[in-house]
């Protein structure tokens, strides 16, 4: 006769044994986080009272970007601080004709992302995201955010609703 603590013992161990086996199969069906370059936001000031220059919120945007991108588990930022930007020939990555794919292929990035804040009015913008392909400069998304109103320190509201509703959602539905 067994036991009954012995029996609870055993009854325990089967069980974590295939708690363990259901989160390993779990965990083997999960893609691979994607390896992501987030380049610093860019300005496209069409304001009629535009005081010209780079706004300090842009770097607010680039910075919640990345933290939603992280948050999401589904991205591991790539640093950029040291991109050789040369292929840019001093211009903006929005303009280059997709060197920001080349840039963040060199960095190890598997996909480059671009943000743009279009400024239409000092309480009206739109935000706009790129994400591409680093291995073939195939844009993968162009998305832009529904938010138009509220001033430049609003822009980083804008950055998380295109990546909550939008970015996050995609890869859901690519699986």
């Amino acid at each position: 006769m067994l036991d009954v603590g012995y029996k609870n013992t055993r009854i325990g161990i089967i069980a974590s044994f295939l708690w363990a086996c259901a989160g390993y199969a779990a965990a083997a069906d999960a893609p691979a986080p994607v390896k992501i370059a987030v380049f610093p936001f860019e300005l496209e000031d069409f304001a009629a009272a535009s005081k010209g220059g780079e706004s300090p919120y842009l770097a607010q945007a680039t910075e919640e970007a990345r933290k939603q991108l992280a948050a999401s588990g589904r991205y591991v930022l790539v640093d950029t601080a040291a991109a050789d930007m040369s292929a840019a020939k001093g211009q903006a990555l929005r303009d280059c004709g997709g060197c920001e794919a080349a840039i963040a292929r060199k960095l190890g990035a598997d996909q480059a992302l671009i943000g743009v804040v279009s400024k239409i009015s000092n309480t009206e913008y739109m935000v706009k995201l790129q994400i591409s392909d680093a291995r073939s400069g195939e844009v993968v998304s162009k998305l832009a955010s529904e938010l138009r109103m509220g001033a430049d320190y609003s822009w980083s509201r804008g950055v998380r609703s295109v990546i909550r509703d939008q970015v996050i959602p995609t890869l859901a539905t690519e699986k």
